[in-house]
């Protein structure tokens, strides 16, 4: 008798650690991702008032296409390219537009498909898109005030940490300065003097599971032709889409 209690014993506890197998695979953590290869699938969309969006968004183009790095859907003067089922195929989206508005599907479209890990980079007038809509201004991390006529200042880089601004302390910069309200939260990565006090001139941050990148940088295709501006903003794109930084 002793010993078919044992038998049943043993057997009742092989049973349960077998059944316990399946529940511990299922819970352990997921393997990492493959690196991602190839072009970065990228939509850039240019429009609005005031500025030119496609001399701007035909100089940005052709610094992308340099690169060989970047598999580019140009589209112009249409927000519904930002909906959801449209948004759905790109790793990464650049973005201009001045102003206007936007609709409730084109938003959440373009918010939820970052916030599920893609990337998205804005430049200039993507902190004065939409004005006075506090879900983009939360989007972007800060919206546009006003800004000193077009000149020449200086960007001193305060995060050296950033892939983004890794080897680059300070340049000039001929452009339409922005004067910005932002959130605290985000990380600044250079800033520019206007009336003696620091006003940022890049920041990142995270929404959701994917990234934002924002630079003050852009007014104009003149603009977007200097090195430095380029520069910062393709390496931008690399970061925003989860990819290695390289110049």
């Amino acid at each position: 008798m002793k010993r078919w209690i044992g038998t049943i014993t043993i057997a009742l506890a092989a049973l349960a650690a077998a059944a316990t197998l399946p529940l511990l695979a299922e819970n352990a953590p997921a393997p990492p991702a493959p690196a991602a290869v190839g072009k970065i699938k990228t939509l850039l969309l240019t429009g609005g008032k005031i500025h030119n969006g496609v001399g701007i968004g035909d100089a940005l183009q052709a610094a992308m296409e340099k690169t060989g790095q970047f598999e580019i859907t140009r589209v112009n003067d249409d927000l519904s390219a930002l909906e959801a089922q449209k948004v759905q195929p790109f790793d990464l989206v650049v973005f201009y537009w001045t102003i206007g508005e936007i609709t409730e599907a084109a938003k959440r479209g373009v918010m939820n498909h970052v916030a599920a890990g893609k990337g998205f980079v804005t430049f200039h007038s993507g902190a004065d898109s939409f004005r006075g809509d506090p879900d983009w201004r939360a989007f972007v991390g800060g919206y546009f005030i006003g800004h000193p006529h077009y000149r020449t200042y200086q960007v001193s880089v305060t995060e050296n940490k950033s892939p983004i601004t890794e080897g680059i302390e300070e340049f000039m910069i001929a452009d339409e300065q922005y004067v910005l309200d932002y959130n605290p939260k985000v990380t600044v990565l250079a800033n520019g003097l206007h009336k003696g006090q620091t006003m940022p001139v890049m920041w990142t941050k995270d929404w959701g599971k994917g990234r934002v990148f924002y630079s003050a940088l852009g007014h104009d295709p003149k603009a977007c032709q200097q090195e430095m501006f380029q520069k910062t903003l393709i390496r931008g794109m690399y970061w925003a889409a989860g990819r290695e930084v390289k110049d």
